[in-house]
């Protein structure tokens, strides 16, 4: 395929119009009605009970209960597409495309049977017609078919969370440009928990102390050999032809966990104590990966997501496919930083797959003592 634009400095107007108009396909234009058929079951929503939820940015959740209140609710909240620069490592910029500002999108928590009801803005001050198709839904592309949307508009989506797990969302408007949004970082996750909890190998309720939302994001930042430099542009637009020429090498230039290469570590470490379990939550849209945490395991890992199965134990490294996100769960037993990495080393070290958990708490020598320190070799 011809790159759409073959010069980076065409217009930005002629760039959106083609991108808006070419690569619309199999989805609708912006502002066209999507033909469902006839209706033969309209929502069962008459009484239910109608909450907002407040989304926070990654690797954060909302307030949420792990096991459900009541019956099924209407949960409702909002969310804003943003068009900006980002620096996603040192003197490395990208012109993204996010939900809510943020790679990966806000993590959005509900219980299964809930309904989910997004209300999805697109600014006028963005230049890209945008969507979201929920892997968690059913019909309609994943809601895509029903959410395209061009700038100044909104609409309103809601969808009945009728499998329990964890599932990626992302834009795809069709065509091009849903490679082209998914790499500019335009995805996140949504965790439908089962209304009675989780639940161990044995079937038992499990809980967790914390939970923490980890998007790991492939990007494709052209080079410009002669300046010794990555290229910087004013716009997604601008961005899109030479940044097709780099995805069709398959081989990102960067990799990140939550938007820039050491997003999670230092100061802004996740957190947790000895004794207490903590539940990873990991998304990829577009690559396939492989998560491992230094010095401990996955107690529990849902495979897939999927909270209806049960879950695999003791693992060293668990896969979290393409257009997935995975659980899992870890009881924390010794104090110490711990480097959470995706266990392609190479992608974790070189290309920046990697953050820290910050674990306080009395040290074990039961389960691991420096018998002797470092020495000349007797």
């Amino acid at each position: 395929m011809k790159p759409l634009l073959s010069k980076w400095g065409r217009s930005i107007a002629v760039a959106t119009s083609l991108s808006i108009a070419a690569f619309m396909s199999p989805t609708l234009m912006a502002g066209e009605e999507m033909e469902v058929g006839s209706v033969a079951v309209q929502a069962n929503i008459a009484g239910l009970e109608r909450v907002t939820q407040t989304l926070v940015a990654p690797p954060f959740l909302p307030k949420h209960d792990q096991v459900a209140k009541g019956g099924p609710k209407i949960v409702a909240m909002t969310m804003e597409i943003v068009e900006k620069e980002m620096e996603i490592a040192e003197d490395v910029f990208v012109q993204a495309m996010t939900f809510e500002g943020s790679n990966p999108g806000p993590m959005i928590v509900v219980h299964q049977d809930d309904y989910v009801e997004l209300t999805l803005k697109n600014p006028a001050t963005n230049t890209m017609v945008h969507n979201i198709d929920f892997h968690a839904s059913t019909g309609a592309l994943g809601g895509g078919g029903l959410t395209n949307i061009a700038p100044g508009q909104q609409v309103v989506l809601r969808f009945k969370a009728t499998k329990a797990g964890v599932f990626v969302y992302h834009c795809a408007p069709g065509g091009s440009m849903i490679p082209y949004h998914v790499v500019s970082g335009m995805n996140g996750a949504i965790m439908v928990l089962p209304r009675d909890g989780l639940k161990d190998e044995n079937g038992k309720l499990t809980t967790y102390d914390k939970a923490y939302y980890i998007g790991e994001q492939d990007w494709y930042v052209p080079y410009d050999a002669e300046e010794d430099e990555y290229k910087r542009y004013g716009s997604a637009a601008e961005a899109m032809g030479e940044t097709f020429e780099v995805m069709k090498t398959l081989t990102p230039t960067h990799l990140t966990f939550n938007g820039k290469v050491g997003a999670i570590t230092g100061e802004n470490a996740m957190t947790a104590k000895v004794g207490e379990s903590v539940l990873f939550i990991h998304s990829q849209a577009n690559r396939d990966s492989r998560v491992h945490l230094i010095g401990g395991h996955g107690d529990l890992v849902w495979q897939g997501g999927s909270f209806n199965d049960t879950p695999a134990t003791s693992l060293e490294t668990w896969a979290v496919a393409g257009g997935e996100a995975t659980a899992a769960m870890y009881t924390f037993l010794q104090p110490g930083l711990y480097a959470y990495v995706n266990h392609n080393l190479i992608e974790a070290i070189l290309l920046g797959a990697a953050a820290h958990v910050s674990v306080e708490g009395e040290w074990n020598n039961d389960l691991m003592e420096q018998v002797e320190k470092p020495g000349p070799i007797k």
